[in-house]
């Protein structure tokens, strides 16, 4: 049985205020439940809380960074399979590589990527 798009709830992970609070506004327009973290230290207790359907998750962060975020993530049982966007400002192919080790969904860079973008590939993955 597929779950209403209202039900779905998606973590957004992003230490800048201003891009965060636009995409949970918008996500809740959309009809999901948005969640927020200031940081990768807080989005890994609310994740594991929470249980969101996907995370939005920036890599550059104060306290724990996304990739240690998403490392620590899939330790847990149900942290292996939540899907993870990567958001960032790095074109940095490092911190891609290292994005990918850790079985990230996708990969987008943040200041080319349009809102829309972002929720679409969100709505591709939880395929509502």
């Amino acid at each position: 049985m597929k779950v209403p798009t209202k039900q779905k709830k998606v973590l957004v992970v992003d230490d800048e205020t201003p891009l965060r609070k636009a995409l949970c506004d918008k996500l809740v327009l959309e009809g999901f439940v948005a969640l927020e973290a200031i940081n990768g230290e807080i989005g890994l207790e609310r994740a594991l809380l929470e249980r969101p359907h996907i995370i939005l998750l920036d890599i550059v962060m104060p306290k724990m960074d996304g990739i240690t975020m998403a490392r620590e993530l899939r330790k847990d049982e149900w942290g292996k399979y939540v899907p993870i966007i990567i958001m960032t400002n790095l074109s940095d192919m490092e911190k891609v590589q290292q994005a990918m080790e850790s079985e990230i969904f996708e990969y987008l860079i943040k200041s080319d990527i349009p809102m829309e973008h972002i929720l679409g590939k969100v709505k591709e993955v939880l395929r509502v």
